[in-house]
């Protein structure tokens, strides 16, 4: 049976490790409301982390937005380019990247580089015609693909009006080319044919040797009418083999059409200025 002083004793020894008390436990009535109020452990404060209301990392009160193209934080005004958010500087960047080339030094490269391209899927046309024997206007398209490509690459990766026009020429050039050694060995053929058939002419008087007197012809029209006939080249080939030739033509034509698309000036949809926290509404700048 507990007594006052060991019910006091028994107190005072278990708040020795909480809060000191100095009241007198001497009674039941306040043992009772002692134990159904035990006092805090210590352990279960902490003043060692201080836990704020909002952590630091939290944005979302901050006005402004990021630019997806430099990744700064955007606090006034921004623009929408193909559905991307960016700032000022990078919209100024981005439509001077996409610009058509307007000197002369990509232009040259580019054609320079189309130009090549053309050689080589010419002699690569040529070569399926003459030693394969096959007419395969698919290689037009491969064609295509080769000159839009080194076009678009000598313009530094950019495209326009100009750009196009020049890799259609080229593609269509490149056809055209892979004819011409054809027609060559088809007319050395034919004259050789026509030698070993000249019996007939042997008895005729032979002509003057001397050279007539006169001015000396410019050889500027005979490279234009060869260069008129190389152009036409793709369309007799197509109207000699027709109906078949059709389906030629055609593939010539998306070959052509593969360039064009492949040198195109870049597509770009800006909207703005937009300011942070407006709703944007679709307005080009």
């Amino acid at each position: 049976m507990f007594t006052d002083e060991n019910i006091s004793q028994t107190h005072t020894a278990r708040d020795a490790d909480g809060v000191r008390r100095t009241a007198n436990y001497g009674n039941d009535q306040e043992r009772l409301r002692l134990e159904s109020n035990p006092p805090v452990d210590r352990d279960e404060l902490q003043f060692d982390h201080v836990v704020p209301e909002s952590s630091p990392l939290d944005t979302r009160g901050r006005a402004g937005v990021v630019c997806s193209a430099c990744q700064q934080l955007i606090p006034d005004e921004y623009y929408e380019i193909n559905g991307r958010i960016a700032c000022q500087r990078c919209r100024l960047a981005i439509e001077a990247a996409a610009a058509t080339p307007t000197d002369a030094g990509p232009f040259i490269t580019a054609a320079l580089f189309g130009f090549a391209a053309c050689i080589v899927g010419a002699f690569i046309y040529f070569a399926v015609l003459y030693f394969a024997h096959l007419q395969i206007g698919i290689l037009a398209i491969l064609i295509g693909y080769m000159v839009g490509y080194t076009v678009r690459k000598g313009a530094g990766g950019r495209g326009g009006l100009r750009f196009q026009a020049m890799a259609v020429a080229l593609t269509y050039g490149s056809v055209a080319l892979a004819y011409v050694p054809i027609v060559v060995i088809s007319s050395v053929n034919a004259a050789q044919r026509v030698q070993h058939s000249a019996a007939a002419a042997a008895s005729a008087p032979a002509a003057d040797p001397r050279p007539r007197e006169g001015q000396p012809r410019s050889p500027v029209p005979g490279v234009v009418m060869l260069l008129a006939f190389v152009a036409v080249l793709p369309v007799l080939v197509v109207v000699s083999s027709l109906p078949s030739g059709l389906i030629s033509a055609f593939i010539i034509l998306i070959g052509m059409r593969q360039a064009w698309q492949m040198t195109a000036a870049a597509t770009l949809s800006v909207f703005g200025p937009y300011r942070v926290g407006a709703v944007p509404r679709s307005e080009p700048s």
